[in-house]
């Protein structure tokens, strides 16, 4: 098995653990960034059940925008361009998971749809997803 695939499966392991599906993305991806797994899971933990709770934008979704936010997000106060560019990258990611979750993001609505798989292997996709996304 491929590094990748080892954090998709721990992505999945984790959010089978019961951890959220933010919290099972973002902890699978975070150490690539120097953060470790405590620290990744207290950090996407209000980001579960489409963002605390609401079944607003899925929770796997959010931890995808803030790997790429540590992936190709700018620190720099005022870089409009870093900021464009980072919004393109984010936006293509959302695609990606709208192209195979029925053209939604939002947890309610992935939910809702018969034709979207279980909770699990969309945390799955939206690892797997980004970890391609950043090579």
């Amino acid at each position: 098995m491929n590094e990748m695939e080892q954090r998709v499966q721990l992505s999945r392991e984790l959010h089978r653990a019961g951890f959220n599906c933010s919290q099972a993305v973002f902890a699978a991806c975070a150490d690539l960034y120097g953060i470790d797994q405590d620290q990744a899971l207290r950090l996407a933990a209000s980001f579960g059940g489409g963002i605390g709770g609401t079944r607003g934008v899925c929770g796997a979704v959010c931890a995808m925008c803030m790997v790429e936010g540590l992936n190709s997000g700018s620190s720099t106060q005022g870089d409009l361009v870093g900021k464009k560019a980072n919004y393109a990258r984010v936006q293509q990611l959302l695609e990606q998971f709208k192209q195979q979750h029925g053209g939604s993001i939002i947890c309610a609505e992935l939910l809702q749809n018969p034709n979207n798989p279980p909770c699990n292997d969309k945390v799955a996709n939206a690892t797997r997803i980004v970890l391609q996304y950043i090579g």
